[in-house]
């Protein structure tokens, strides 16, 4: 028999794919109701349940796979494996064999997000002109040696993926019960091996959707994707083939940018609507009586050197949320601070009768530190939720730990950063090496131009996490120690993948493929972990400078931490000046006014410093502390350079001072600059008095440090010009005058005790 004449197998399949291609091609639209998703997950984790939420944003019908399951699929994140995959499929394809017109597609669950909905996805497939279409990506997994094998692509991605998938019912059936492998052999192998079949191939009308129309692989093309805002929709747009996606999938290394992602997509942040997310599963303790409000363990780590430790930790008594139903644990690494927890503790035990203190004696490292008090929570079943909290935060609102809760969140921290600083308490995303990197919309988080829940890869200083997911899905993870790495690293590690100590037991033969970490498949998807900033919880403290070898060190902290410093140190009524005037600032003389000014602690503070320092000057008109060695009107004092406050205090008299003169002396700009700023001291047998004179400054500001009455008596101005006397100075409270020509003045005696204030020539 001639060749023309003979029957060629491999030419009629060829042919008859190119019918099935054309017929197929030329169907009309899809019904939406024809559409069945399935997917596989043994639990409900995080990535799960958002895979869950997108499928229900667009109504898609879902059936999940392996639900409850124990995991037999093998390690898939180092090596090959999920096959276990394909045998659930098998079974649930068997009761679809014969529904022509049902289109079913594969996803995974846990690193999967839908994009859009069940009327574009099929209209695509459509599009595509195929009966089966697998997801593309740019390696060939997981066997490199198949490569060359594959037919050639000139533009797109040419290797398959097997995490996404969608076909005809009757196609997709008769090629997945082809499985006759074992749960933990390669479920992408085995459709690879179909797919590189030309006949297979050719019999079940397959292709890749190489452009990314349908599915999205991330791993090999995270550059390619950006967001694209829609109207009150978000999608990932491929700007390499120019596609929308309908299904992102993370997989590889990719999960952290699937975060990232699906922090917006598909309503989750919308510029229109703001958070799409927030709402949902929220707990609400409005009608719950204190005593069953949830049992929170308040863990408290001080491991260096910190301003501002009174200030916090009374803001451990003034949380609103029952005290009784807080179990305090402290760890003070720092013999500085033993003298703040001791204050803490005589005066607050009562609060906290079952707090356990472990100090700087015990000589325990951080790490250890911290999983004792995790560990603690662990073990006690009653324990609903771990807080932990360091130092270095200034936890400002009082229902940070309510709010926290009622997000129903298994990790989350409330956004914190640095007073005008882009420095948080979180990343948005990591570099190739596991540190810092700065995702798009880092900066809009921080500065809260975008405000919502952010699935976040690090986040530390301050964090909340349920205590039934430490004693489930964080059972028997060590969450802190690991010698090559910061306990904070260490912690969002283990948290977002859930890393044990498997990998210990490694042996030679254990090869980690490129991209991938060792985690075993059931921990793969790890915890998410969130930050809010829906409301302003308080901010990070800076210790940068933090010189505990002054007395009083939180003094000389007005330029690192400006906040806290105006919190501590400037008088409660100081910003009702430029509300009220009237009513907070009086006029006992003409041009002079009399305002709040310091608190009481920095009235104290300063007294105790300049005491502590000790160096007061004679009185006499020598003075060599002065330009040409000679004061005019000499007086018993220190000056701020004396006690290296210099700085500190002209950055006061700009921030504080020159904003009322504004007010009170309309048209005068003050520069606030000051060469004389000193603390003068007033006692009947050392100097009681001062005699009539002119300042030489364009004003003058004079502020009581104490309190006549009770640390002495007699004292006051008298301004001549005006025969007006000022004989009731109030600690705190500051005297501005001006100072050349018209405001001649004296200091009356001081009969008993010793009376302190403090002066600057402003402008001089």
């Amino acid at each position: 028999m001639s060749s023309s004449s003979s029957f060629c197998p491999l030419l009629y399949l060829l042919t008859l794919g190119f019918v099935l291609h054309t017929s197929w091609a030329k169907q009309r639209s899809l019904a939406a109701e024809n559409l069945l998703v399935i997917t596989a997950a043994t639990e409900e984790t995080d990535g799960f349940l958002r895979f869950m939420r997108t499928a229900k944003e667009f109504n898609y019908t879902v059936k999940i796979l392996g639900l409850g399951e124990d995991w037999r699929g093998g390690d898939v994140a180092r090596t090959v494996g999920g096959g276990q995959k394909v045998r659930w499929l098998k079974k649930e394809l068997l009761k679809h064999a014969h529904q022509e017109e049902l289109v079913i597609m594969f996803v995974d669950s846990y690193d999967v997000i839908f994009a859009s909905g069940p009327e574009e996805l099929l209209y695509k497939f459509s599009r595509l002109g195929h009966r089966v279409v697998f997801s593309a990506e740019g390696f060939c997994w997981p066997n490199q040696r198949l490569a060359p094998k594959y037919p050639t692509v000139h533009t797109g991605k040419r290797y398959l993926n097997s995490g996404g998938f969608v076909g005809l019912a009757p196609d997709l059936n008769a090629m997945v019960q082809q499985w006759k492998l074992k749960d933990d052999d390669d479920d992408q192998l085995f459709y690879t091996k179909i797919y590189l079949d030309r006949a297979q191939r050719t019999k079940f009308n397959m292709t890749l959707d190489h452009r990314s129309r349908i599915f999205q692989n991330l791993n090999g093309a995270v550059d390619e994707v950006v967001l694209k805002f829609e109207k009150a929709k978000v999608r990932v747009r491929n700007v390499a083939y120019d596609t929308l996606p309908v299904v992102i999938h993370g997989n590889g290394p990719t999960k952290l940018h699937l975060n990232y992602l699906g922090n917006y997509v598909p309503k989750a942040w919308t510029y229109e609507d703001g958070c799409g997310i927030c709402d949902n599963d929220l707990l609400s303790f409005d009608d719950v009586d204190e005593q069953d409000m949830p049992l929170v363990q308040v863990a408290v780590f001080i491991h260096q050197a910190t301003p501002f430790m009174e200030e916090f930790m009374e803001r451990l008594t003034t949380l609103n949320y029952p005290l009784t139903r807080i179990r305090l644990f402290i760890h003070n690494n720092v013999v500085y601070h033993e003298r703040h927890i001791h204050k803490f503790w005589k005066q607050h035990k009562a609060l906290f009768p079952d707090a356990v203190l472990i100090g700087p004696e015990e000589n325990l490292q951080e790490d250890r530190a911290r999983n004792m008090a995790v560990e603690a929570c662990k073990k006690n079943q009653d324990c609903d939720y771990y807080f932990s909290i360091d130092s270095s935060v200034a936890l400002t609102n009082p229902d940070t730990l309510r709010i926290l809760i009622e997000e129903n969140k298994s990790v989350i921290a409330p956004m914190l950063s640095k007073h005008g600083k882009l420095w948080s308490n979180f990343w948005g995303a990591l570099s190739a090496e596991g540190y810092y990197s700065r995702s798009e919309d880092y900066i809009e988080i921080v500065q809260g131009k975008r405000t919502g829940l952010w699935n976040v890869p690090y986040m530390s200083q301050a964090y909340l996490i349920k205590g039934s997911v430490l004693r489930s899905k964080l059972s028997k993870v060590n969450l802190y120690e690991d010698p090559s790495m910061d306990p904070d690293m260490v912690f969002c590690r283990r948290i977002r993948e859930q890393v044990t100590f498997l990998s210990q037991s490694l042996s030679s033969s254990h090869v980690l493929l490129p991209g991938y970490h060792f985690v075993s498949h059931k921990h793969t998807q790890g915890v998410f972990m969130f930050v809010s900033n829906q409301d302003e919880f308080g901010r990070l403290v800076s210790s940068n400078n933090f010189n505990t070898s002054r007395l009083h060190p939180d003094m000389w902290q007005i330029f690192d931490n400006p906040l806290d410093w105006k919190e501590k140190y400037i008088h409660e009524d100081y910003s009702k000046i430029f509300k009220d005037p009237k009513s907070f600032v009086e006029q006992p003389c003409p041009d002079v006014y009399w305002f709040p000014t310091f608190s009481e602690k920095m009235c104290d503070n300063l007294v105790e410093t300049v005491e502590d320092h000790g160096e007061w000057s004679g009185g006499s008109h020598k003075d060599e502390r002065l330009t040409g060695g000679y004061e005019n009107v000499p007086t018993i004092d220190i000056h701020m350079n004396q006690i290296g406050f210099e700085k500190e205090w002209l950055k006061f008299l700009k921030e504080y001072i020159a904003p009322v003169t504004e007010k009170l002396y309309p048209g005068y700009y003050p520069r606030a600059q000051a060469i004389m700023n000193f603390v003068v001291r007033y006692r009947p047998d050392e100097q009681p008095s001062l005699r009539p004179h002119h300042d030489s400054s364009t004003f003058t500001i004079n502020i009581a440090l104490n309190s006549k009455e009770v640390d002495y008596e007699g004292g006051g101005c008298r301004f001549l010009r005006y025969d007006c006397n000022v004989e009731s100075p109030r600690k705190g409270w500051s005297f501005m005058h001006p100072g050349r020509l018209t405001h001649y003045h004296e200091g009356l005696p001081t009969t008993s005790g010793t009376r302190y204030i403090m002066v600057s020539f402003v402008d001089p």
